[in-house]
């Protein structure tokens, strides 16, 4: 007793049809994997740091700060509504923190535009 095994021959329209389809799946899946970057910037290119071993910061001008932990820079942050300067008083909301996150600056609440710590860039 054995098995019979059953083809079905489809007509070559219908199969170069379906080929096209399948392949045409794939290769949207691989434009969509490779746009997300694009698509979702802040996603890609955002960046964080720990800002609980801050010892000292340097103003560089109103808006640009650098958050140094002894005698070696950790991270530059730009701010996006507050102006600082080299009296201000800087808190922290919590310690890690990345774009867009706040921070008190003379009491009032300054957000983060841009966030750069120091093993991603130069600053």
């Amino acid at each position: 007793m054995g098995f019979r095994v059953i083809t079905i021959k489809l007509h070559p329209y219908i199969e170069r049809y379906l080929r096209g389809r399948y392949a045409m799946k794939g290769n949207i899946l691989i434009l969509l994997c490779l746009s997300i970057p694009l698509v979702l910037p802040n996603l890609a290119s955002s960046d964080c740091t720990d800002f609980g071993r801050v010892t000292g910061w340097y103003v560089q001008d109103d808006k640009n700060i650098i958050f140094y932990a002894r005698n070696s820079p950790i991270a530059k942050v730009v701010l996006q509504d507050c102006k600082v300067n080299v009296s201000s008083n800087i808190r922290f909301l919590k310690t890690y923190m990345c774009d867009g996150d706040r921070l008190l600056i003379d009491g009032e609440e300054c957000s983060i535009m841009d966030l750069v710590s120091a093993s991603a860039g130069s600053f």
